[in-house]
């Protein structure tokens, strides 16, 4: 896989953010635009691709035996809430619920990426970031046992059932491959946050290993979307009209006063 690391690019105006968040979704082979990437927005443009897990074990512990430690305790003690045991759909689940894991939260929608780069009006004087990623690109580098079984179902990410069919056993993911490697999890629509927030994770097969290490050593595609802070709120105004906010992505009332909170707040002064 021929690599140049990941391109930062700092966005102007608002129809190039748009220009730059949509580039290359053309799909020849279906003739229509579904852009094989996928996006990561957060406030602050020095934002790491380090997953929870690897900064709650902190430099002296090993990330991965303290994961072995959270997802057994977290089976054991959750084990009335969740049907499906499979231990894909236990990581899914507690990611979703903030326990520690090497999983990290990922959009198909890069204007639910935006609203997550521009919900926090506290961070509005600071550069946010759009992560855009292709999955396509990743793929690429997947040991011949995980490429074989997303082709053996037609699919450029995996849901667990997917993912369980190849891979039975965290434990087995790193020893698929001398190399690390990188693969994108659907997850459960367990609930409708999920669901409305097109939301996907991924999964480093080394839970030592920092994301946005990986993705400079080994893609070309990758771009990072610099948000000068002066232009943060024209985004958010335009994300609200277009109805990407809280309401929708946080369905129940806490979404509901969220919105409501930060819509009316009046806008700071730089």
């Amino acid at each position: 896989m021929a690599a140049t690391g990941v391109v930062s690019i700092t966005i102007e105006s608002w129809s190039q953010l748009m220009e730059e968040a949509y580039r290359d979704s053309w799909d020849s082979a279906l003739n229509r635009h579904r852009s094989p990437f996928v996006y990561r927005g957060a406030p602050d443009a020095r934002h790491e691709l380090a997953n929870s897990l690897l900064r709650l074990a902190g430099p002296e512990q090993s990330a991965s035996s303290l994961e072995r430690h959270l997802i057994r305790n977290f089976r054991k003690y959750a084990h009335s809430e969740v049907r499906d045991d499979t231990i894909w759909n236990w990581l899914a689940i507690a990611a979703h619920h903030a326990l520690p894991t090497r999983l990290l939260d990922w959009t198909f929608s890069p204007l639910v990426a935006l609203h997550f780069a521009t919900a926090n009006a506290e961070l509005y004087d600071t550069d946010g970031v759009v992560w855009c990623v292709n999955h396509r690109e990743t793929n690429q580098g997947l040991p011949g046992l995980l490429k074989n079984q997303l082709a053996l179902h037609g699919s450029d990410v995996f849901t667990v059932e997917i993912l369980d069919e190849a891979v039975d056993h965290l434990d087995k993911l790193s020893t698929l491959s001398e190399d690390d490697f990188v693969l994108f999890l659907e997850p459960p629509s367990i609930d409708s946050r999920i669901v409305n927030q097109f939301a996907l994770f991924s999964v480093t097969s080394s839970a030592d290993r920092s994301l946005d290490r990986w993705l400079e050593a080994n893609t070309c595609c990758t771009r990072r979307l610099i948000l000068p802070g002066n232009l943060k709120w024209e985004i958010r105004d335009k994300l609200d009209q277009s109805g990407i906010t809280e309401r929708m992505l946080f369905p129940g009332l806490d979404g509901l006063t969220a919105w409501l909170t930060r819509y009316y707040a009046p806008r700071c002064k730089r």
